[in-house]
């Protein structure tokens, strides 16, 4: 246990960060998994809103500093051409092929 007034100071400022922090982790979780069991579902509607919501929470969790910039711009990309994989494949009405 800290003694000195800095220190704890500094473990209140962690614990409350953490907290705060375990919250967006936790929120984020749900909407990646919700965007999933959507695109499980290929239904292209569900998966725009699923996608649209998932994007937002990365974007606002990675510019809080809960996740890295990169981990989110890369699980963006990912949703975006899954997404856009689905609609094509719904518009053109054949099957989703595997990406190269």
């Amino acid at each position: 246990m800290p003694v000195h007034a800095s220190p704890i100071k500094r473990q209140r400022q962690s614990e409350v960060r953490r907290v705060r922090n375990q919250a967006v982790l936790s929120r984020l979780r749900t909407l990646l998994k919700k965007a999933r069991v959507a695109f499980d579902l290929q239904d292209p509607k569900a998966v725009q809103q699923a996608v649209a919501q998932a994007i937002s929470t990365l974007d606002r969790a990675a510019s809080k500093g809960v996740i890295h910039p990169n981990k989110a711009s890369r699980s963006i990309s990912r949703l975006s051409r899954k997404c856009h994989q689905l609609l094509l494949a719904k518009t053109s009405g054949g099957e989703i092929s595997p990406p190269a």
